[in-house]
């Protein structure tokens, strides 16, 4: 008796009883992973399946060349898509495909032999068959070789049917070009799906023969990688999801560049690096000219220097550093001679070839004023100020106009900013010079006082540290700022030193003749999204196909292509909530950061 018929019975009869478990009621609420990862609705057709948002479409191989490269299969594991890749290998009874092998040789020298008494003309293609069956049955019979039953699926997705033909005719045409053809499992796409599932399970059933030397071209997965078993973590590989773990302190030199346009998270990336950087027993020193760093500066316990008129910080371009074992004081005061030319070059706005002789004079007559000379210990003096340089251009012949441009330096309303004694101490791990609130007239001059301060306090002790300069375009508007820039470039290796430099404007840097220079001594480069206009010089320069140049013009705040020697890869720059809330130049993420900071200090006072 059916269940309504227990409702439809007569009135007098017993109601039903029907009884449910609570056990029973649990049950049919419980979710199962496969209930979690289910797409919303599924919908089979005979050339995709629709998971929900995403459409599918599943590819089989059916056809290989003669022969097969080690990279064949490279372009598309690489390809910047979402799609799965199955591969079934099933080992054939060797003693069989022997017994096969005789019977098609035999098929295949009848056929050699009957043209032959037919005075045909010689058919290459039955040679060749030949031959390949000959060396294959005696690799097979010697062991060198096995074969197997060999079925490639691949299921890649899209947003619309449109979105997926495009992708479809992609792969064809990249594995067509190398004489492998495939085919869509037409009505067969719900078994292609599941072929491609991690459960082992092939449903297609679609083989190729191949034995053990093509088949070993498929494996590993020819993938760009960058991981290393030491150094820090730089993002994700956007190709296959690995880690791209590297060690700057490695490679022949230390140095890297960062290009990308405003806004593509450059200084998030640095930042990043930085304070894994600081992990490592690593000082870093950082010349910041937008004030970004200062609260990274103040959360990992490091010096923050705000360099301007006002400021209460200050640096004696006359400073010596102390000779390195392997330099002599001579070396020393002659190399900080020329700098301090090359400084009054951007002073003045460039000299004649009479006033830099002048100048070269002077300085070192007002070094020779306060008894320094090549013997002295630098340790123990107290280096002139640029007064003393006035006074002592001041008495030189020829020398009145570059006096009267000086005097802004030391008496007028710059005179604050370099006519002092140092003051300033980075004996920190992390030590930030800000430059957001000099002017922007002075700002080349303060880079190169900075960066020749830093490069005198490197010399000093050799340590693993770490420079970096962003917004490095300020210092390639002068040549002598950019050569001193490139002359740290390339010594720094010596002294334990890695140089970061940090640029929006990628144009000017290249076309700067010391950007290309600095890049050569670059063996880390960095690219984050890109403007269509310097585009093809950054594809020229970097030797970038149309893919990789389509790349970095769609990326997305923190994605580029991390490039190391030789070697490149797709690079998606990932934090921790913690560090990006120390790295964060988001100004609402920022502003929200500092109130909290103050609601904190109010509450414990």
């Amino acid at each position: 008796m059916s269940f309504l018929d227990n409702i439809f019975k007569k009135k007098d009869s017993q109601p039903p009883i029907v009884s449910v478990l609570p056990q029973e009621i649990y049950q049919s609420g419980v979710l199962e992973l496969k209930d979690v990862i289910a797409p919303s609705a599924l919908k089979v057709t005979p050339k995709e399946l629709n998971l929900g948002e995403k459409v599918g479409r599943t590819l089989f191989i059916i056809s290989y060349p003669r022969f097969l490269n080690e990279s064949w299969f490279s372009p598309i594991i690489n390809l910047d898509k979402v799609f799965n890749v199955s591969i079934f290998i099933n080992p054939v009874d060797t003693v069989k495909v022997l017994r096969h092998f005789q019977k098609k040789v035999a098929e295949v020298q009848s056929q050699i032999s009957t043209r032959e008494e037919k005075g045909l003309v010689r058919d290459p293609a039955l040679d060749t068959a030949y031959q390949d069956l000959e060396a294959l049955r005696d690799q097979l019979m010697q062991a060198q070789e096995h074969l197997f039953d060999v079925g490639i699926y691949i299921t890649v997705y899209a947003d619309s049917d449109g979105e997926l033909d495009k992708l479809e005719s992609e792969i064809k045409s990249l594995l067509e070009s190398k004489l492998i053809y495939v085919k869509p499992a037409l009505f067969q796409q719900e078994q292609g799906f599941k072929s491609v599932l991690p459960i082992a399970e092939d449903q297609l059933s679609v083989y190729s023969k191949l034995n053990s030397s093509p088949l070993s071209s498929i494996f590993p997965f020819v993938s760009f990688d960058l991981t290393e078993n030491k150094g820090i973590l730089y993002g994700i590989n956007r190709h296959n999801s690995s880690l791209v773990l590297f060690d700057r302190y490695s490679l022949e030199n230390y140095n890297s560049v960062t290009f990308a346009v405003a806004g593509a998270g450059k200084s998030y990336c640095t930042k990043l690096e930085i304070l894994r950087t600081l992990m490592f027993d690593t000082d870093v020193i950082v010349i910041d000219p937008e004030k970004e760093y200062e609260y990274m500066a103040e959360a990992t316990g490091g010096k923050y220097f705000n360099i301007s008129l006002n400021s209460e910080h200050h640096i004696n371009p006359f400073d010596l550093p102390v000779p390195a074992e392997d330099e002599s004081g001579t070396d020393v005061l002659r190399s900080n001679i020329i700098n301090l030319v090359g400084l009054f070059r951007i002073m003045f706005g460039g000299l004649t070839q009479e006033e830099d002789a002048i100048v070269d004079r002077a300085i070192t007559e007002t070094y020779a004023l306060k008894d320094i000379t090549a013997e002295s210990d630098f340790r123990n003096i107290e280096p002139p100020l640029l007064s003393d340089f006035e006074m002592v251009l001041a008495g030189m012949e020829g020398a009145e106009s570059l006096v009267e441009r000086l005097s802004k330096y030391t008496k007028g309303t710059w005179a604050g900013f370099i006519n002092r004694p140092s003051n300033v101490d980075i004996n920190k791990k992390f030590a930030v010079f800000s430059l957001r609130d000099m002017e922007d007239e002075l700002k080349p001059v303060a880079m190169y006082i900075v960066t020749h301060y830093i490069w005198n306090t490197i010399r000093k002790v050799k340590k693993k540290r770490l420079l970096v300069v962003d917004e490095a375009w300020w210092m390639m508007k002068s040549e002598d700022t950019a050569s001193f820039l490139f002359g740290i470039a390339k010594r720094c290796r010596k002294y334990w030193l890695g140089l970061a430099t940090i640029t929006q404007d990628v144009d000017d840097f290249i076309k700067s003749p010391y950007g290309l220079p600095i890049l050569t001594n670059s063996s880390m480069q960095i690219l984050l999204k890109q403007s269509p206009t310097v585009i093809d010089h950054i594809q020229q320069t970097f030797n970038l196909t149309d893919e990789e140049k389509y790349l970095l013009l769609e990326s997305d705040v923190g994605e580029g292509i991390f490039f190391v020697g030789l070697k490149h890869v797709a690079l998606k720059v990932q934090a921790s909530y913690t560090e990006d809330q120390i790295i964060t130049t988001n100004p609402e993420q920022v502003q929200q950061i500092q109130r909290a900071k103050k609601e904190l200090e109010a509450a414990g006072q």
